[in-house]
């Protein structure tokens, strides 16, 4: 069985000193340790933003992907090879921004995936510019006299969307984040994580010392995470109390169980001894 040490690489992480990052970091490496899997059955594609370079640091299958882009890559990744347990890893400008269309059809189809979202609530690797997270009147150097429009609220957006298992973790706290993760991939169906993440050099509004007099733990409360109505009261609250943990998960059938070509062998075992490709080469010559 594979240890913690196990899904560790000697690069060292750049991002600025106190940075969220690293707690997510800490808890995902945590999180797949705990699963019970080994480091070669997992697939992780990362996007483009801070968040990105993390599949540098954590010793398993990756892919960096383009701007947006995450959930397709992972969608196509698990339907060539349902066996691999795939997880997907935005920022909130990259997942929420231009991967917004991409984030509602992965839920609704329930794909077996995880999708991991470091919500700093602004676009930081260039440079702090206002993002689909930041709240109305935020200022910064894009909205210098505050953002005129809405937040964009995920957990709402992921229970209207039919994702089966939806929470929300805080990068300052590690230990907690990790129990989320294990949970989430063990779960069967698409499984959404948006993680609160202080931006220490440009949110200096959304920092630790905010985020810890606020956010208070579900399961402290008694809270079972299995009616849609409830969820949706818990997932709006945030003004003095921020809730964290599992808001709503359900069992129900992933796209791949109704797929038909894949139900006996992954794709990527299929033979193709045999298989001509020329006509369909000759159309791209």
């Amino acid at each position: 069985m594979a240890e913690l040490a196990d899904f560790r690489t000697p690069i060292k992480p750049v991002w600025c000193p106190g940075c969220g990052n690293f707690g997510i970091l800490a808890a995902l490496r945590g999180g797949l340790a705990d699963s019970g899997l080994e480091p070669h059955q997992f697939m992780i594609v990362s996007g483009i933003g801070c968040h990105g370079a993390v599949i540098q640091y954590i010793n398993v299958n990756g892919f960096h992907s383009i701007h947006g882009r995450t959930l397709p890559v992972a969608t196509g990744i698990r339907l060539a090879n349902h066996e691999l347990k795939v997880i997907a890893i935005s920022g909130d400008g990259d997942g929420y921004g231009i991967g917004m269309g991409h984030f509602i059809h992965a839920m609704r189809r329930n794909l077996d995936i995880t999708y991991i979202v470091h919500n700093n609530k602004m676009y930081s690797l260039t440079t702090g510019q206002t993002s689909p997270t930041s709240d109305k009147g935020f200022s910064t150097k894009s909205t210098p006299f505050g953002s005129i429009e809405i937040a964009v609220n995920p957990l709402t957006l992921a229970l209207s969307s039919g994702a089966s298992f939806i929470a929300r973790g805080f990068a300052g706290d590690p230990p907690h984040l990790r129990k989320l993760i294990t949970e989430a991939i063990t779960h069967k169906g698409f499984s959404l994580i948006d993680v609160l993440q202080p931006c220490v050099t440009f949110n200096k509004v959304n920092t630790n010392d905010f985020y810890k007099e606020r956010v208070y733990k579900l399961e402290d409360e008694g809270y079972e995470p299995v009616d849609k109505a409830a969820a949706y009261e818990r997932a709006v609250e945030w003004n003095s109390r921020v809730p964290i943990g599992v808001i709503y998960k359900e069992d129900r059938p992933t796209y791949e169980d109704e797929v038909v070509t894949i139900q006996d062998m992954p794709l990527v075992k299929r033979p193709v001894e045999g298989v001509d490709i020329t006509r369909t080469m000759e159309q791209f010559m």
